[in-house]
This record gives structure tokens, C-alpha cells and sequence, in this order.
């Protein structure tokens, strides 16, 4: 997004919260641990984000159902940032990309177990369905 005067368009907290549904408060807690630091701050102190921001905070959304930890969570953000970066190294880019793939594959298997429970709480509401009348 570029604003009206051609920098880059910021959004405060709860502009990115209502996009992101997400909490206030699980925006605020990333900040706390590490995990996704907003772009810049207003001269009061109030988080500024881009639009970068808020695809990185997708990113981790779409994580956590998944159960992957917090530091798991800051590798991949830090492997995704690498990538982006312009200087990145063909070694360093080939070691993100592998790490990357390995949380791929760990997402996957995650993603599986996810798929046989949902299979096995259906099972329970067509039983009690059933059973309920």
C-alpha cells in the first residue's frame, strides 16, 4: 500500500488486528517475545505497520494451529526474511530453502494428524447425532 504522499501506507494495531483477526493482545505478546517487530512507532509510541508486517503476521497465523513453537516460529520468519534479502549468499539462501522444506514437511505431517482428528470428532457428532435424534 503507498499512502497520498507516495511513502509507504502504515496501519496502527487495531487496523491489523481487525485484518488479521487477531487479538490486541497476541500482536502485542509476538512483540514482547521476539517474534514479529512492527516497522516503526508514531511519536507517541503506537506500533505502525506495512503491509509487509501484516503478511508476516499471516504467516505466523496460519502457524500456530499447526503447534509449532515460538522459536520454530522465529526460525522460519528469519529464513523467510533471508530470502528477501537482497545480499542473501547462495549458501545462505540454500540453507533457509532447506530448513524451510524441512518445516514444510513437519507442517504436512502436523496437517495429517489435524485431518484424523477433525475425521474422529465427526464421528462423534454423527454418533451423538444419531443417538440425540
Amino acid at each position: 500500500m503507498i499512502g497520498s504522499d507516495g511513502s509507504e501506507a502504515v496501519m496502527h494495531i487495531g487496523e491489523v488486528a481487525a485484518r488479521t483477526e487477531l487479538s490486541l493482545r497476541s500482536l502485542r505478546h509476538w512483540e514482547e517475545v521476539g517474534l514479529l517487530v512492527p516497522s516503526g512507532r508514531t511519536d507517541g509510541g503506537f506500533r505502525l505497520y506495512t503491509e509487509a508486517d501484516v503478511q508476516k503476521i499471516l504467516v505466523i497465523r496460519r502457524m500456530k494451529p499447526l503447534g509449532f513453537s515460538l522459536e520454530q516460529m522465529k526460525d522460519v520468519m528469519r529464513d523467510l526474511e533471508s530470502l528477501d534479502a537482497p545480499d542473501v549468499t547462495a549458501a545462505q539462501g540454500a540453507a533457509a530453502r532447506d530448513r524451510l522444506a524441512g518445516i514444510r514437511d513437519e507442517a504436512l505431517e502436523r496437517r495429517q494428524a489435524l485431518v484424523r482428528q477433525l475425521r474422529m470428532a465427526d464421528e462423534f457428532v454423527s454418533l451423538i447425532g444419531e443417538r440425540a435424534g
